[in-house]
């Protein structure tokens, strides 16, 4: 536990780096020489046309009893233009190489201003999303929820693996709460929770994928709310860009995305369950549990302290998924989405030195297309208010502690409380 605390207390400490001071707008870096050179996946050949690569672990093996899901169909022609059918880089006629060290199997540049896809490799290839799907249960959410509706954490949220904002039994949540657990921190019981408050979990994939389906995002199908994977999941560089542009649309999305830094609910003791254990002779009773006052959180997301003009973003990584990342950047009187897939970050050659790379290459090539991002159909985030009415109040599911362990430090000689993630998080999943 001890170990833990400092383990977190370090990350804490780090990511309040990145956003102090809060007003200062750093200078572009200039883009970094790639150290060692980094093996790319080889496209070409349109591995990933119907499914993501093969996966590492389980955790895509269907519940006993359920079939495996059948692979998307492929659109013909392709989603966005002719050229977008390219399994390797897409790039303009005349268009210098492509930026080196790019390790992601697949990525797309477009300016999101006039839907111009710019250049890409492996477009619609597809590939898992991990955490960058909260996209679509964001907009879901936006469109479907109040964001002052009320939402009880249960056992069940904190129980979620990987990342967590804190989620606990008995504590009380706003949907906006929620939003920016799930935004800044990637929270998975945050997910989980939004997802009861659709109507279930089921009932929440449904409606995501729906949206996708509204949005163009045909390599898109969500298996889980939160990005762990799950059987069938996928999506492609393209389909996220179609995501996040259609979320930018709705101010409250960039306004929750953006936010450095917010202030998340307290909650009453997380009671223990099961007969106490029994003390060895001299051993101390544990203390009792007490109750976590409102703490901070800090968003994750780089983009925003790294890169002047950020706009927002959503980073995923699992075993399975490995690194990807969506984010949104203005340069020039242009909104440029970037997406990066299935790659790993290297020394020396991290996945924000990458995305700087795109970014410059991408602005150099303006003007220049290789196909378009579609129109949304409908059913967006931005389209949809839920009705009036009293705010609801979720009611809490059994009790019980779960495997998300709150830890608490003192920053400083301050009066804050952090609240610090000690649900497992293991690294290999839905961030």
């Amino acid at each position: 536990m001890i170990a833990r605390a400092l383990r977190t207390a370090t990350v804490v400490g780090l990511l309040g780096a990145l956003v102090a001071p809060a007003g200062a707008t750093p200078a572009p870096a200039p883009s970094p020489t790639p150290g060692p050179a980094v093996a790319t996946l080889v496209t070409d050949a349109c591995p990933h046309k119907h499914v993501p690569p093969p996966a590492v672990d389980a955790s895509e093996v269907p519940k006993p009893g359920a079939p495996t899901p059948a692979p998307l169909a492929v659109p013909d022609p392709p989603v966005g233009g002719a050229k977008l059918g390219g399994c390797g880089l897409v790039v303009p006629d005349g268009a210098p190489p492509a930026p080196p060290g790019i390790d992601s199997a697949g990525w797309l540049v477009a300016d999101a201003t006039d839907g111009t896809v710019i250049a890409a490799k492996d477009p619609h290839g597809r590939y898992r999303p991990a955490s960058t799907i909260k996209l679509l249960l964001a907009q879901v959410a936006l469109r479907d929820l109040k964001l002052d509706t009320v939402v009880e954490g249960t056992a069940e949220d904190a129980a979620q693996e990987g990342d967590a904002a804190g989620v606990s039994p008995g504590g009380r949540y706003t949907v906006k709460d929620l939003l920016e657990g799930l935004l800044l921190i990637s929270g998975n019981d945050a997910a989980h929770a939004l997802a009861r408050q659709l109507g279930g979990v089921d009932a929440a994939v449904a409606k995501m994928n729906e949206l996708a389906s509204a949005l163009g995002a045909h390599d898109t199908r969500a298996a889980t709310p939160s990005g762990l994977d799950g059987p069938g999941m996928s999506t492609s560089p393209y389909d996220l860009a179609l995501i996040l542009r259609a979320a930018l649309q709705d101010k409250r999305f960039v306004e929750i995305a953006a936010t450095p830094r917010v202030t998340f609910p307290g909650h009453p003791p997380v009671p223990t369950t099961g007969p106490p254990t029994p003390l060895p002779p001299g051993a101390s009773a544990p203390p009792a549990p007490t109750s976590v006052a409102p703490y901070p959180i800090l968003n994750e997301n780089r983009l925003l302290t790294d890169f002047p003009g950020a706009v927002a973003g959503k980073n995923g990584y699992t075993d399975d998924a490995k690194k990807t990342f969506a984010g949104a950047v203005d340069r020039d009187g242009h909104r440029y989405v970037i997406v990066q897939m299935f790659g790993l970050t290297h020394a020396g050659n991290t996945y924000w030195d990458q995305y700087r790379r795109l970014l410059d290459y991408g602005v150099a090539l303006r003007g220049k297309s290789v196909g378009t991002l579609v129109a949304a159909t409908g059913s967006g985030a931005a389209e949809h208010r839920p009705g009036e009415g009293h705010d609801a109040v979720v009611a809490s599911g059994p009790s019980g502690m779960g495997n998300g362990t709150r830890v608490l430090i003192g920053l400083g000689g301050l009066a804050v409380i952090a609240a610090l993630v000690g649900a497992a998080m293991r690294t290999n999943r839905g961030r």
